[in-house]
């Protein structure tokens, strides 16, 4: 030990490096620029190399972000948001070093739950994690919020639904406006000052009461902070456009009314955002048309129109309805691929080998005239019947075999399939869910998926090779990342816990993770397993930087084929118009801040979006289990903790928990490592993915919580 010590005093740049950077404090610097300024010579850098790493090591300077070092006193107060728990606790990530900072529930201020926030930190001891307090509230997530009022003798309060907003708000009689007790309402916060009084607030809408049709689900909705409605100067603005097809702007496009072009999509939909054409050539080859709404053509740049359905980001599909991006008139009416109808589209047009390989495209504006609506099951019939008379079987045949042969081509090139089961929900006049329905994947779906890859991927390569000196234009890519290190170990720690042997690469590739699924493929545990390995991956999101696409093994990769419901892709289409007369330098720059300025917010409400559409989910099995108590459901374990197991119930999707008291036969022991609850005394032993019995112990309906009991064969 003592000689190690010595040979840390001798390295002449552990003093050096703390001497600068305690002078430079609040400035950082990547390495490179530190060992400028101390004149490290070439034979010394890894001295150098060593002296940094020991110094962030031991606390005495600091890594942030990208590489950078800068004095730890430099990070005294720190900015980031803050994430609360349901314990009341809350933590903060610094927006610098990505650590971590433990917020106790007494040094809160009057911060909520995703709020930014500035916090000074602690004096901790080493090893510790590090703690602090929180300063001031720098921008609030948001002001309203749902809840239950309630009027008491003196006075009005509301309840949030929202656990993690911990206090209630305190209403004046003067703002609760016709709100009565034990009704849902939105309230605005008008005034929080100080940690030692409640929140004022007053209530902006008043919703119903909780049982009423389609309360729960509104609730949803505004708690995420998603409109119900659109203002009235976007409604108007909407109202005023036309379909006015002038014979110049058919002149200007590619005329494709007489082609067979028709659309295919769910039996409830209304915005029919694509259709497709498909023709056999004489060389062997196929010519495949993916036709896409030209919401663009309608939806000006900079107009209030364009400025809501960036807000929105996209649509938002809850249970018992839609939440557009666009108003209806545009949505389900101008835009919407109407059949026998001439609509305004944009085409990719791609020639396709056998082999599934595309050797020419041509994407173009258009007009189309659909000669059909097409449902996913109307074709799927047709393509089990092959004695079908449909006039459009032929086409949808060859179409079947054309994405059989781009699908396999797919998965060959390392393509990962994360079909999970999916449910859907058959709900009576009042909004009750009468049945659940699990919802059946059919070639027909898989059909129009591999064209609609097909043409995203078509339409990124194209602004990837038509780059101008080497440097393609500004584009808004889909981009997918690969799985980090932290996850993939746990993920190898899962499966061993499952009894399953499988090497798992530290630089793993598509291919090697597809196989890994294919490994358990008619297990048991598959549904099981799929769903940690979707847990596994990073998150899809938009970005102007193309790092390709691990999930699906693209290199390049955006979103072209739904403008009506994302506003990435109406983006996508201006910048296709915009760059075939090439764009200045000027103009390139401006669009590069302004993407990535719009990738980050289309990727923050898809997320709300996805949240929101599974607590809507979430209220309807809540709702239906608890119908349903007497009933004895098979289930999967889900999840094993240290309180007890939780069950999905197969094939509703519905989890609970069976609480450790409720296992009462034996003293039963977590063992973190195999994921299983292991009976002290006789042994039996509760694993991850276990099959089980299970029957409703208790329904919290406002919390939204199922408690199981197991159902055993003694019982």
């Amino acid at each position: 030990m003592a000689k190690k010590k010595a040979n840390k005093t001798r390295n002449p740049f552990y003093q050096k490096i703390t001497d600068f950077l305690h002078k430079k404090r609040g400035k950082s610097y990547k390495s490179r620029e530190l060992s400028r300024v101390l004149q490290v010579k070439k034979s010394d850098y890894h001295l150098f190399r060593e002296a940094l790493q020991e110094l962030v090591r031991s606390g005495k300077i600091a890594k942030l972000k990208g590489g950078r070092y800068t004095s730890p006193s430099a990070l005294q107060k720190v900015r980031g948001v803050l994430q609360m728990t349901r314990k009341g606790f809350a933590f903060v990530t610094d927006e610098r070093t990505g650590e971590d900072i433990f917020i106790a529930a007494s040094n809160l201020n009057t911060a909520l739950d995703q709020d930014l926030v500035e916090v000074q930190l602690f004096g901790v001891s080493r090893g510790r994690n590090k703690e602090g307090r929180v300063l001031q509230v720098i921008e609030r997530s948001k002001t309203t919020f749902v809840g239950t009022y309630h009027k008491s003798e003196y006075y009005g309060f509301v309840v949030p639904d929202n656990p993690k907003i911990y206090r209630d708000f305190y209403i004046p009689d003067a703002y609760a406006g016709k709100a009565k007790n034990g009704q849902k309402v939105l309230v605005e916060m008008t005034q929080w000052d100080s940690s030692q009084l409640n929140p004022q607030g007053r209530i902006v809408e008043i919703l119903g009461y909780p049982d009423e049709p389609g309360v729960d689900v509104s609730s949803v909705a505004l708690s995420f902070g998603l409109p119900l409605k659109f203002s009235r100067q976007v409604e108007e603005e909407a109202a005023q456009i036309r379909l006015n097809i002038s014979p110049e702007e058919v002149a200007r496009r590619l005329d494709l009314r007489d082609e067979i072009v028709f659309t295919i999509d769910p039996e409830d939909a209304k915005d029919f955002d694509d259709a497709v054409s498909l023709e056999k050539l004489e060389n062997g080859n196929y010519r495949l048309g993916v036709h896409i709404a030209d919401v663009s053509h309608f939806v000006k740049e900079g107009s209030k129109l364009d400025e809501e359905a960036m807000r929105r980001g996209t649509s938002v599909y809850l249970v018992d309805r839609v939440i557009p991006m666009l108003p209806e008139h545009l949505s389900n009416q101008l835009c919407s691929l109407q059949p026998h109808e001439d609509r305004l589209t944009f085409s990719c047009i791609m020639e396709i080998t056998p082999e599934g390989e595309v050797v020419k495209y041509d994407i173009r504006e258009s007009i189309i005239n659909s000669k059909r609506r097409f449902t996913y099951e109307e074709v799927q019939a047709i393509l089990d019947d092959e004695n079908s008379t449909d006039p459009f079987a032929p086409v949808l045949r060859e179409m079947h075999r054309l994405s059989r042969i781009l699908r396999e081509r797919r998965f060959r090139s390392g393509s990962i399939d994360f079909d999970t089961p999916e449910v859907k929900f058959v709900l009576d006049e009042a909004g009750r869910p009468v049945d659940i329905v699990p919802l059946q994947r059919l070639h027909s779906h898989e059909m129009i998926e591999e064209f609609m890859l097909m043409a995203n991927q078509t339409v990124a390569r194209h602004v990837v090779v038509t780059a101008v000196n080497g440097k393609p234009y500004p584009l808004i890519y889909r981009v997918h990342e690969k799985p980090d290190q932290e996850k993939l170990k746990k993920f190898r720690e899962f499966l061993h816990a499952l009894g399953y042997r499988i090497p798992i690469r530290s630089k793993i590739t598509p291919s090697q993770f597809q196989s890994i699924l294919r490994q358990i493929e008619g297990e048991k545990d598959e549904v099981l397993v799929k769903e940690v390995a979707l847990r596994t991956m990073m998150k899809a999101v938009y970005s102007p930087n193309n790092i390709g696409h691990f999930g699906l093994a693209f290199e390049h990769y955006t979103h072209f084929t739904s403008p009506i419901r994302r506003y990435p892709d109406l983006v996508v289409h201006r910048l296709l118009k915009e760059y075939r007369n090439g764009i200045t330098s000027r103009r390139k720059n401006h669009l590069k801040k302004q993407l990535k300025r719009i990738c980050q917010l289309a990727s923050e409400r898809e997320r709300v979006a996805l949240e929101a559409e599974r607590e809507s989910v979430r209220i309807k099995q809540v709702e239906w289990i608890n119908e349903h108590r007497d009933q004895v459901f098979e289930g999967l374990i889900s999840g094993v903790t240290s309180f007890g197991i939780f069950v999905e119930t197969i094939p509703y999707l519905i989890e609970g928990l069976v609480r450790i008291e409720r296992l009462d036969d034996d003293l039963y022991i977590f063992d973190e490592k195999t994921y299983t609850l292991i009976g002290k005394e006789f042994g039996r032993q509760y694993r991850l993915g276990d099959s089980v019995k299970v029957k409703v112990a208790s329904v919290d309906l406002e919390r939204n919580e199922v408690d199981f009991m197991l159902v055993t064969e003694e019982a």
